[in-house]
């Protein structure tokens, strides 16, 4: 087992080294310059190249990467000149506002998802089960940015009963989680109720009825453990989703997470604060993924970490 963990810590690197590799790239390939974006318009060539030689823009691509790279290891993200703050402040004091509200959300997404599922695949064909497909179908159609401006509207400007701006407290967290836990719940309740049918259908379930188990007992614990093991493998993936949803979402709602700032850091063409996002959003999402994959091998004895 542990030399299996680190065999996917050691692929995990290797995804990570290759995230840096295209945003490095891609950031300083996307057009314009840094170092005049830094200066007032006024700014002589004479400045501007002084300007590139203290930000390391003068040497060539191989070089800044490999200097990147140095920092990195030793923890330094770099240097927001747009900011004039450091990445890893700048990170650090956004990145507590994205995790609360990805968890907001992950868990407004169980808590529709997961009773909806189970209730719409024990009584298939029923009305709950109707709606739940239809929800399932919903959530996969509608756009979280059109979902977003329309909550906005009647929430917001209609009904005024919600903040559409800021982070002021929970009143503030309410339409961007539901915004952005709207499709993962779609996708969980068709994968609980699809999993709590085929489930249902198992011999094992049969005989276990056949014991005298009561069909409450065998639904909520021998049914529903079975059931939730697709939800579970989908969650660390969906994580990762969430915060790259976010960026879109947090700019809608103004919440001032690690998705605005990154958005406002490409518009700033703020390349050292771009790349440090990137690749701090990509570790947070193979890391997610090697727990999940930890976790789905002790919850099912029959699936082999490899």
């Amino acid at each position: 087992m542990a030399k299996k963990v680190i065999k996917r810590i050691i692929s995990t690197i290797v995804v990570l080294i290759g995230v840096s590799i295209m945003s490095f790239f891609l950031v300083r390939l996307g057009g314009g310059d840094p170092a005049r974006l830094c200066l007032p318009d006024t700014a002589t060539a004479e400045e501007v190249e002084a300007q590139r030689e203290r930000m390391g823009l003068d040497q060539p691509y191989v070089v800044q990467y490999v200097t990147y790279m140095k920092g990195i290891m030793k923890g330094d993200l770099g240097y927001s000149y747009n900011y004039k703050k450091t990445v890893a402040e700048l990170i650090a004091g956004r990145l507590p506002y994205t995790a609360k509200l990805t968890v907001v959300a992950m868990i407004f997404s169980l808590l529709i998802s997961i009773p909806l599922g189970v209730i719409a695949g024990v009584k298939k064909g029923s009305g709950i089960d109707i709606f739940a497909i239809f929800w399932a179908l919903l959530g996969q159609s509608l756009s979280p940015v059109w979902l977003g401006l329309l909550l906005i509207l009647v929430f917001g400007v209609m009904l005024r009963w919600l903040p559409t701006q800021g982070s002021g407290g929970i009143k503030y967290m309410i339409m961007p989680a539901l915004c952005l836990a709207f499709q993962f719940s779609s996708l969980a309740t068709r994968l609980m109720r699809s999993g709590m049918v085929d489930v249902l259908q198992e011999d094992y379930i049969t005989a276990t009825r056949a014991r005298g188990i009561s069909r409450m007992k065998v639904n909520t614990i021998y049914a529903f453990k079975n059931a939730l093991l697709p939800v579970i493998t989908v969650i660390g993936a969906q994580v990762g989703s969430m915060l790259c949803g976010s960026m879109v979402i947090e700019s809608i709602f103004g919440w001032p997470g690690l998705g605005q700032l990154t958005i406002t850091a490409i518009k700033a063409r703020d390349f050292q604060l771009v790349q440090s996002s990137l690749l701090i959003s990509a570790f947070i999402f193979v890391a997610c993924n090697l727990v999940v994959d930890i976790l789905y091998t002790f919850i099912d004895k029959r699936v082999s970490f490899n």
